[in-house]
């Protein structure tokens, strides 16, 4: 059974259907409806728990990247650059 809108100008059979009550669950918890293509979505993160707009500030690490990264930032401010030297081909 489709449940997709009908316009006059859209072709039949090439669409996907349309579910305009998709239930989206994420995954701290929170739970809302929209429209999309898929009757249910799964996400990790969402309005209520994304840190830009509660304003926290979580730092999400995984397996140190974070540390690597600013050791690696540290590092390349510190050291003045080295010039490769190519050979000139004959």
């Amino acid at each position: 059974m489709k449940m997709g809108l009908q316009w006059a100008g859209m072709k039949k059979e090439i669409h996907p259907t349309y579910f305009p009550q998709a239930h989206v669950v994420c995954s701290c918890g929170n739970s809302f409806t929209v429209g999309a293509t898929k009757p249910e979505i799964k996400v990790e993160i969402c309005a209520k728990c994304h840190p830009f707009y509660t304003g926290e500030e979580k730092l999400i690490d995984t397996a140190g990247r974070v540390e690597r990264f600013k050791t690696r930032r540290a590092k390349a401010s510190t050291e003045p650059k080295v010039k490769k030297v190519r050979a000139k081909k004959q």
